[in-house]
């Protein structure tokens, strides 16, 4: 999407398209200035209201017109060749003033947001005189029935534009959701993380404190054993003294003895004495010891240590025959160790956001204890203020170590725009008009469904409504990037394919190669090449088919031919849509979707679904046998030839009684001729041009009466239809000569059917 700040755009005309490109630019920046040819259309109120400071100029088309202007946007309601913007739209040309279109205002707005946020959606755009809105409407239903988000903008409703900004609006309302989504979630995340960190420097100031009173028992429990210990030694050594004195009275008394019967006792054995001496006094210390050992002390749990962390095993003493390292692995501390991201600031522990929802996850007495073991295996500390979770009698808390790392909350990242409300296909309908002069523009598939005199009023010749057409297929040449979906039953589309080309190498010793544009047809007839569509009768049934696309891993040989596998779809009566002229339009809305890679199989589901566009060939009630068909939007001799040929093919042998007339715009109506004199029993002419179409007539055979009320014209037609035909409203003809437009004409000839009906005795079936 260019931006237009403090530029000045020249948009000519005012009708739907020249308004939402105002807003448009409007919205990128620009200053607006706005021509129409009428001093009031519709459409100023609405300018006035919505392009803030727009400026709307209308009269005569004058150089001033161009004075600050940087671009110049042609609604496509004004013909190239109207005299009053010739000079005009040279003069922009000459001095460099780029002159485009609605379309290509789309697609650069395409472009940016591609370039910009990665949207990149495929494109299908539909043209052709007949049949585009069908085929658009049934190209968006089927892509939408194989659940793709498809946006569907034609020549009926918001255009293009609308509809894009439209998508962009409910876009950025749910991008904002998702963020603000994300924000609290971030939020969440955070908050977790400040408890998981209280929860660590808790269990971590704990284990500390408790540590620190298990050193002071132990060295409590080191003291009153060296106490005891120093008793019981300084005991012995008084009751060895006092042994010793025994000992050595005991000797004396024995020399004594000795010395008196000398001549009649031995004198006891040196060895024997001292052995006993040694026995005696043993005894004699155990029997002092027995009632002074001191008792096992018995270790309690620190009365400052919160409940929490009192309650785990982690912070008793091991018990007898228990080894106190086997104590079970948490899951906490193998999820802690896992988040340490190994190029990690040894000061930090890293958690993202998922590892840190897991860890919270955890509570109770598994989780102080796993917290307790990381904090002593990792050292972690809180967050400052986070030791406040360590309560104390004393009222003082553990601090924790100002050099332990802290964990440290990796928060998701923002989630990338997801595109719930932009469109994944866009389907375009487009007319001539649209597309003449477009330069930007290059869909990802396109398809033009046929050509026949239309518009040459505004075109000036065919060759030129071709030409408009034909640019629906974007940039020329046969390495262009959109599939071409072409109808082979019609040879001006069929000539828009351009030839093969030879790609000189550009390496010595390579070879030329040929590069062609690659094109998918359908037609009412077999399908002649892989990938293309077509129709087939067997055993008197007409088959929707595909012929199977070609298989790439085989090699070819030089001029072999692929052989044509058909694939069978579904009957063409299957089709609620009437006509083979839909059978054709069916054909073209499938392969333009499966070209962008659209699955088939639901797109047939959604086929036999569609009931088909109003005043389109619509069937809209019976009187007897004999069925009314509206096609009041035929308004030009080509749809009323495909209605004609359609229609008829699908009733023969029964016949048509048709009603023709109104403005025709100065077309030649002679097309009509064949398809009347094969399908028409008899025709009813009305309105201005009626004459110019009696003057075919004459040469068919079938027989005609002109009326001056279209409800005169749909009463003789009933009278002259005999057993299964059908009464077809299509005139070939605008209906401004005597109808608000074709949608009051379709409402007339209902109205009138149903008053014919009335006087029948029957309600239209």
């Amino acid at each position: 999407m260019t931006d237009f700040s403090e530029t000045t755009v020249l948009i000519l005309g005012l009708g739907a398209s020249g308004l939402a490109m105002a807003r448009w630019c409007a919205g990128l920046g620009a200053r607006v200035r706005v021509w129409d040819s009428r001093e009031a259309p519709p459409q100023a109120a609405a300018l006035a209201s919505e392009v803030a400071g727009s400026e709307f100029i209308s009269g005569p088309v004058t150089a001033e017109l161009l004075d600050g202007v940087a671009r110049v946007y042609k609604s496509p309601g004004l013909s190239p060749l109207d005299a009053r913007l010739l000079p005009l739209l040279a003069a922009a040309r000459a001095a460099l003033i780029p002159v485009r279109g609605e379309l290509d205002l789309f697609a650069g707005a395409l472009a940016r947001l591609e370039a910009d946020r990665g949207y990149a959606p495929k494109v299908l755009a539909i043209t052709g005189t007949n049949g585009k809105t069908t085929t658009t409407s049934l190209t968006g239903q089927l892509i939408e029935r194989a659940g793709r988000r498809v946006a569907v903008a034609g020549n009926i409703g918001p255009t293009m534009l609308d509809t894009l900004a439209a998508a962009l609006a409910a876009q950025a309302v749910a991008d904002i959701a998702a963020q603000a989504a994300a924000a609290a979630q971030a939020a969440a995340d955070a908050e977790a993380a400040a408890a998981l960190a209280a929860q660590v420097a808790t269990a971590d100031a704990a284990a500390r404190l408790a540590a620190e009173q298990q050193a002071r028992l132990d060295a409590e429990m080191a003291a009153v054993a060296q106490a005891k210990a120093a008793e019981k030694a300084a005991a012995a050594e008084a009751r060895a003294a006092v042994v010793s004195r025994k000992a050595a009275r005991a000797a004396a008394s024995a020399a004594k003895a000795a010395a008196s019967d000398q001549a009649t006792v031995s004198v006891p054995d040196e060895a024997a004495a001292n052995q006993a001496a040694s026995d005696a006094l043993v005894d004699a210390l155990m029997a002092q010891a027995g009632d002074t050992m001191p008792a096992a002390h018995a270790l309690s749990t620190p009365a400052n240590v919160p409940e929490s962390v009192a309650a785990s095993d982690e912070l008793a003493p091991a018990q007898p025959g228990e080894d106190a390292a086997s104590t079970d692995s948490t899951t906490l501390a193998d999820a802690l160790a896992d988040a340490q991201a190994a190029d990690a600031d040894e000061d930090e522990l890293i958690v993202d956001a998922d590892q840190l929802r897991d860890l919270a996850a955890l509570d109770g007495a598994d989780a102080a204890a796993s917290v307790a073991e990381v904090a002593e295996g990792f050292g972690v500390a809180a967050e400052a203020g986070a030791a406040e979770a360590v309560g104390a009698e004393d009222g003082a808390a553990p601090v924790p170590d100002d050099d332990a790392p802290s964990i440290v909350l990796i928060p998701p990242p923002l989630p990338e725009p997801v595109f719930t409300h932009l469109p994944q296909v866009w389907v375009l309908e487009l007319s001539s008009f649209q597309l003449d002069g477009a330069e930007d523009f290059a869909p990802s598939a396109a398809t033009v469904l046929n050509v026949t005199q239309d518009h040459l009023d505004w075109h000036g010749d065919m060759a030129a409504y071709a030409a408009a057409k034909a640019r629906v297929f974007g940039p020329g040449g046969p390495d262009a990037g959109t599939i071409m979906v072409i109808n082979r039953d019609d040879p001006v589309v069929e000539a828009m394919v351009p030839p093969p080309i030879v790609v000189k190498p550009t390496t010595r010793g390579a070879r030329s190669r040929t590069v062609s544009r690659r094109v998918i047809r359908f037609g009412l007839d077999a399908p002649r090449a892989p990938g293309d569509f077509g129709l087939v009768t067997e055993n008197g049934m007409a088959w929707l088919v595909r012929a199977m696309e070609r298989d790439e891993t085989i090699k070819r040989k030089a001029g072999e031919v692929d052989e044509i596998v058909i694939q069978r779809l579904m009957p063409a009566d299957a089709l609620r849509i009437r006509g083979r002229h839909n059978a054709s339009n069916a054909l073209a809305a499938l392969a333009l979707a499966c070209a962008v890679g659209v699955p088939l199989a639901p797109m047939l589901h959604g086929l036999r679904e569609y009931r088909g566009e109003p005043h389109r060939v619509e069937p809209v009630g019976m009187i007897g046998d004999i069925e009314f068909f509206d096609d009041s939007k035929g308004t030009n001799v080509g749809a009323t030839v495909a209605a004609l040929g359609g229609l008829g093919a699908d009733r023969a042998p029964a016949k048509l009684v048709v009603i023709l007339g109104g403005d025709g715009k100065g077309q030649d109506f002679t097309p009509l001729a064949e398809p009347l004199r094969r399908h028409a029993r008899a025709a009813a002419t009305i309105g201005k041009d009626a004459a110019a179409i009696e003057a075919v007539l004459q040469s068919t055979g079938v027989q005609f009466e002109r009326h001056a009320t279209l409800e005169g014209a749909t009463r003789w037609c009933l009278a002259h239809a005999e057993h299964g035909d059908a009464v077809l409203l299509s005139p070939a003809c605008a209906s401004m000569d005597m109808f608000r437009d074709y949608k009051h004409r379709a409402d007339v000839f209902v109205g009138a059917m149903h008053a014919l009906a009335e006087d029948a005795g029957e309600i239209p079936a």
